[in-house]
């Protein structure tokens, strides 16, 4: 008798899997910065990033108390995350508030920037070595963002200096995320981050409008929040779905892959976001922002390639901008914790 063995099938391998990850994950970004970016008409910076962050806590509490070690609703790194939080707060509020006045490919070119403070500061604040080629990245990729920005251009303006100011926080959080390490998961990272900046987020805006008279061009940065109807309410739970969504995939791709590897399909939020506000909303970015645009990401690939290629010499994981969001193998994590308690 012949016993028939049914076939093999391979699973896609780990890569595979974070880079499948880490692209949903952009695609269902540039959803949400499209639906942030129309309902800015409505809703004022403040409030949405608010509605975003309290429809994640809804889903990632239970999540995290029905999941258990290694994950943890209660932490002593909660000043880190205090931090962390703080700078998002800050950070993408200003992000968000140059949408109305640019379009989705400007804003995020010069917010894509981030992953070259990040190395920058790492060299300062955290002592890494950095060789010859990444510095000349670094500097090629600097290039990159003034020509982006155009500031000697006739059309420049003071709000372009807002994605890049967000950029500069977004590192610094990065920074702060390498402190945080392998101590906690990725979803008590993320909760605690989106909790305490949707906290943060109301007496932020209540303070900038104390301080400054917005006119009718700044409506977006009016101090303000309501719910107009039940379609209204709706936008904003899929906006925080979106939110959630993005940030899982994001986690999961980190948490499977070399953190370099993934890091280097980031940037196909760009030319994503790109095609699909021309389809939207007719943008065309101006010549400035598509040069600007290759150069951050050929400056951006090299260094994640550069990160690659140092990992395997020293058979280490290096830090990269995102891996604050899966800071590690969730049995590490679950070795760390244990550890505190002992």
């Amino acid at each position: 008798m012949t016993s028939i063995t049914p076939p093999v099938v391979n699973a896609p391998s780990r890569s595979v899997q974070g880079i499948i990850a880490i692209e949903l994950g952009m695609i269902v970004f540039v959803f949400q910065d499209a639906m942030m970016k129309s309902m800015l008409e409505v809703h004022p910076v403040w409030f949405l990033i608010f509605m975003r962050a309290s429809v994640a806590v809804f889903f990632l509490v239970p999540t995290i108390a029905i999941l258990g070690k290694p994950h943890r609703l209660l932490t002593p790194l909660w000043p880190l995350h205090l931090l962390r939080a703080f700078l998002f707060a800050c950070g993408f509020s200003m992000f968000y508030a140059a949408f109305p006045f640019m379009g989705l490919a400007e804003v995020t070119t010069i917010f894509f920037s981030a992953p070259l403070f990040t190395a920058l500061m790492a060299v300062v604040f955290l002592k890494e070595s950095i060789g010859p080629h990444r510095i000349g990245a670094l500097i090629v990729g600097f290039i990159g963002i003034v020509i982006a920005m155009n500031p000697f251009g006739g059309e420049f303006s003071w709000i372009a200096v807002l994605p890049l100011t967000c950029a500069v926080t977004y590192a610094a959080s990065q920074v702060l995320a390498r402190k945080i390490g392998e101590r906690e998961s990725s979803l008590t990272v993320g909760l605690y981050t989106l909790a305490m900046s949707g906290i943060m987020i109301l007496p932020m805006g209540w303070g900038v409008n104390q301080i400054f008279a917005f006119g009718p061009e700044y409506s977006h940065l009016h101090w303000g929040f309501g719910i107009t109807d039940a379609h209204d309410l709706l936008m904003l739970v899929i906006l925080g779905l979106f939110g959630t969504v993005g940030w899982i995939l994001l986690s999961r791709a980190y948490q499977i892959a070399n953190p370099s590897l993934v890091a280097t399909f980031d940037y196909s939020y760009l030319p994503m976001a790109t095609i699909f506000a021309y389809f939207v909303w007719g943008e065309v970015p101006p010549t400035e922002t598509f040069i600007g645009m290759g150069i951050i990401i050929a400056s951006g690939l090299y260094i994640g390639m550069r990160e690659i290629r140092a990992a395997r010499a020293s058979k280490e994981q290096l830090f990269v901008a995102e891996t604050a969001y899966a800071p590690g193998n969730p049995l590490t994590a679950q070795n760390a914790y244990d550890e505190e308690l002992l």
